[in-house]
């Protein structure tokens, strides 16, 4: 038996920055672009592997959450403590001068970890964390 991840979904808080950056900073393809009263959900991923995407979805719509919920969610996004993926480049350091090239939020430049990976890490225009490994 094999699973793989299919989707992984991130908040975006202005589609147009995120396609921005996950398209021209990253390198994603667009792969759908859906739009539903006035909200945009994005599917994202690398070029060359249509099993792997990430959905970029508006935040808080479900129509059960709060005002003060919506609030709260909108605040831990924008601290980058509410959505979070882990990427892997098979050249993180030549990634991370693209990355810097092209004006991204660098939270952390590559080092080596106490827990045996190489990584970086940037934050999305929402606030989502996005860490960088070495793949092996």
């Amino acid at each position: 038996m094999n699973i793989t991840i299919h989707y992984a979904f991130l908040p975006h808080t202005d589609a147009e920055a995120a396609l921005g950056f996950y398209r021209d900073t990253l390198g994603f393809e667009l792969r759908k672009d859906v739009g539903y009263d006035g909200m945009r959900w994005l599917t994202v991923g690398p070029i060359g592997q249509p099993q792997t995407s990430i959905v970029l979805h508006p935040p808080a719509t479900d129509p059960g959450i709060s005002d003060d919920e919506r609030r709260t969610i909108l605040e831990l996004i924008a601290k980058g403590s509410y959505g979070a993926v882990t990427l892997a480049s098979d050249d993180l350091d030549a990634l991370f001068d693209q990355l810097v090239a092209r004006g991204a939020d660098i939270v952390q430049e590559p080092m080596d970890q106490p827990y045996g990976e190489r990584d970086c890490a940037v934050r999305d225009p929402a606030g989502n964390l996005l860490r960088i490994n070495q793949a092996a």
